[in-house]
């Protein structure tokens, strides 16, 4: 089953600024075979269910694995079975709507 998962990962314990985090996770999101799509608050990624999950859990552990003592991930995930979803789809479906 294909999921969109909108993931934002909080290392927590680390101080303020959390960029070398953001960018530790986008790799590793990368490199599970993903494409991922940062934006402002988190990253929206898309695929198998148990890639979309693996990913996640890598990235935890390659947090860890960085000296990040606690982290607190916010998901939100969705998955359809009428057709198969894409993060593009929902997006150009969106934009043609706001065409005048």
């Amino acid at each position: 089953m294909k999921a969109i998962a909108d993931i934002s990962i909080i290392p927590l314990g680390v101080g303020l600024s959390l960029s070398s985090y953001v960018a530790a996770c986008e790799k590793v999101f990368a490199e599970q075979g993903l494409e991922p799509k940062l934006h402002a608050n988190g990253t929206n990624i898309e695929g198998d269910w148990d890639m979309v999950m693996g990913a996640i859990k890598a990235c935890h552990e390659r947090l860890h694995e960085m000296g990040v003592p606690r982290i607190a991930t916010n998901l939100r995930l969705g998955t359809r079975i009428d057709r198969e979803p894409s993060m593009d789809a929902k997006l150009s479906s969106v934009k043609e709507k706001l065409e005048p």
